[in-house]
């Protein structure tokens, strides 16, 4: 018995060795006439071979986050590359860069450049943020007249715009300031009352209690809790794009317990609203109402403007509870 079993083992191991063999045989002649390499297709179209799959696509990435120009900001492709592993014949060769020339062929462009307006109306391009910075904080030094019709705003297009110098865009946009003699009317500008300016944020939500309008309507250019390079901290309220002068008002009723001039805010109107809710409206142009006043929910109480740390007519918009602020666009928007 035990005779059987040793001659049945030895038979298993000689087939087993005959199997190796045979697979290491064929795996040898495959890997001598082919090589494993990736069929490449696009929109179900064959384009051709890469033997590196992962490097091929770190180029196609590159490309579509980048481009390969100046001022592109991204390339948009429609149809990107699919991969299937197979075995090429040694003797066809990979078009790597032939795949990579058709996903350019398809891809389309987006440029980044920055308009400077005027009462929304595009005067002028620059192609950074810092040199549109530039020129509207230039036309704040010479006092420039129309300095609360500007603003800059980012674009993207399909198409390059022709860029102008900071000098030249400055020369094309100021406006000699006009004297006037000074007079007494409803435009507070003298800081009264106090007011809580701290950095603190929250990002969860609250119950305040009360029911909030929009103070204004526009495009909202600024988000909250956002960090900008026109500021030192997260942003602590919303920013709402409008014409200057766009009447402001009142979210909810209230008492008004700050009105005037207050650092990089500009212009600024507090309203409190009890149970420690508060809201914040700042940049103003001009300021229609006095700390004390009770006002009413709709009621205007201010005009949109560009005073303070700002590169352009908007309201800035604050909800804070016992002096945190929280994201205005639970409660508006």
């Amino acid at each position: 018995m035990l005779k059987k079993v040793l001659i049945h083992a030895k038979k298993s191991i000689k087939l087993l060795v005959l199997l190796g063999i045979a697979v290491f045989l064929i795996v040898g002649a495959v890997s001598y006439f082919f090589k494993p390499t990736y069929r490449v297709t696009i929109a179900g179209e064959q384009v051709g071979y890469t033997s590196n799959k992962a490097e091929l696509q770190a180029k196609i990435s590159e490309y579509m986050e980048n481009g390969d120009g100046k001022n592109i900001a991204f390339v948009q492709v429609d149809e990107l590359p699919e991969y299937q592993l197979c075995l090429l014949k040694k003797g066809i060769v990979t078009n790597d860069d032939e795949i990579f020339e058709k996903i350019k062929e398809s891809g389309t462009a987006y440029y980044r450049y920055y308009a400077i307006s005027q009462n929304q109306e595009e005067k002028a391009y620059v192609s950074s943020f810092s040199e549109a910075e530039n020129i509207v904080n230039t036309l704040k030094l010479k006092n420039s007249a129309n300095m609360e019709e500007i603003s800059i705003s980012e674009k993207y297009e399909t198409e390059s715009k022709e860029f102008t110098t900071v000098d030249n865009a400055v020369e094309t946009l100021y406006k000699e300031p006009v004297q006037v003699a000074k007079t007494t009317n409803s435009k507070t500008t003298k800081s009264t009352g106090t007011v809580n300016t701290a950095t603190t944020i929250s990002r969860g939500k609250v119950d305040i209690g009360i029911s909030l309008i929009k103070p204004i309507s526009g495009v909202i250019t600024s988000r909250f809790s956002e960090s900008s390079r026109i500021r030192s901290s997260n942003h602590t309220g919303l920013d709402i794009a409008a014409a200057s002068g766009t009447p402001i008002k009142a979210a909810a009723g209230g008492t008004v317990t700050f009105a005037g001039r207050k650092g990089s805010y500009g212009n600024m109107v507090v309203i409190t609203h009890g149970n420690g809710v508060q809201t914040y409206y700042a940049h103003c142009k001009a300021l229609y109402v006095t700390v004390g006043q009770k006002v009413a929910q709709g009621a205007t109480i201010a005009a949109v403007g560009s005073t303070g740390n700002s590169t352009g007519p908007h309201l800035h918009i604050e909800v804070r509870v016992n002096g945190v602020a929280y994201n205005p666009q639970y409660y508006l928007y």
